[in-house]
């Protein structure tokens, strides 16, 4: 993500400048342009963001609606998709506080930032068990949480207040509260800006592990958070203070059927992998959904792509067997 400003909090009129519209308008196009609401706003581009810029400078924007449908990765979500014009004001707020927000987040946090993501968590979680077991040399436990319908039960007055205490130009806050504002409960799926803004509220918590709770080794992927430690009763005496920050000070809860403390050498599933001291193996689920996938879609960006994901683990056999079928 290009950015307009390094660290700091740019003014509202260069979050709405022509300048930072345009450039959010393409990156917002990309691999879009073929869809005809991209292409009906493409049509008289200048125009259209000509408009938005002097609505948004005199006051007068008002985001609008969302269109909903479901999806299913691996299981059934509700996505809410904005207009093309909301979207690239999505996108011109993210270019502009992103890196001032970034700059804030633990090292730790991975989901939805520049030069992280899934595989660099991973890594991490690998690199953290090492030293926990010293080179599995001793018992390494995990303490694996997940939110319960985490975007769903954001609490907006909560992320407000959050954004107020950072922001200290009330023009940005009233943006920030037309999105905010234009979905409930929660944040919807589908917007850019939802990424950020769930990423600067469980800041609050990532802060707290580290701060307060002074945990070490400690990894959050959105929703999904491990902590590792050679002492199981240390992780049982963690659990109920990370119970209740969170639904004292987030108002959000842990899945009761998401929460466990094991050892790695038992196999723990984290981001689509179940983990084991030596080596790590797809989640089944992830598994049948990439063969399906693979199935309906020959093309060799898909059959790329799931070779990309596969040498990050033990998967000699689906290897074989999707080189087997390439060859029929």
């Amino acid at each position: 993500m290009q950015n307009i400003s390094q660290n700091k909090l740019p003014a509202y009129k260069e979050i709405f400048s022509f300048a930072n519209l345009f450039s959010a308008w393409q990156e917002f196009k990309k691999r879009k342009s073929k869809k005809q609401d991209v292409a009906e706003f493409a049509s008289d581009l200048v125009h259209n963001l000509s408009l938005l810029e002097n609505d948004s400078l005199s006051f007068n924007y008002k985001h609008g609606g969302y269109v909903h449908f479901k999806i299913s990765d691996p299981k059934p979500r509700d996505i809410h998709k904005a207009s093309v014009r909301d979207r690239v004001v999505h996108h011109a707020i993210c270019r502009a506080l992103y890196p001032y927000f970034n700059s804030k987040f633990t090292h730790d946090s991975y989901s939805c930032r520049v030069n992280k993501g899934t595989y660099k968590a991973i890594n991490r979680f690998r690199q953290m068990f090492r030293k926990v077991s010293k080179n599995n040399t001793r018992t390494c436990w995990v303490l694996k949480c997940d939110i319960k319908k985490f975007f769903a039960n954001i609490d907006h007055q909560i992320l407000k207040e959050i954004l107020a205490r950072e922001i200290y130009d009330r023009d940005v806050l009233w943006l920030l509260e037309q999105v905010i504002n234009s979905f409930d409960p929660g944040l919807p799926l589908g917007n850019l800006t939802s990424q950020l803004l769930v990423n600067v509220y469980m800041n609050e918590f990532d802060q707290f592990a580290k701060r307060e709770l002074k945990v070490k080794y400690y990894i959050r992927y959105a929703d999904d958070f491990i902590i590792l430690h050679k002492d199981k009763e240390y992780l049982e005496n963690l659990l109920p203070q990370i119970n209740t920050y969170l639904n004292t000070y987030l108002n959000i809860y842990l899945h009761p059927g998401k929460v466990f403390i094991k050892t790695l050498a038992s196999g723990v599933d984290f981001l689509g992998w179940v983990h084991f001291p030596k080596h790590q193996v797809l989640r089944t689920s992830t598994k049948r959904r990439m063969l399906v996938r693979l199935n309906n879609s020959s093309s060799e960006s898909t059959i790329s792509s799931y070779q990309g994901l596969l040498k990050h683990g033990n998967t000699f056999k689906i290897l074989k067997s999707n080189h087997q079928a390439g060859c029929r």
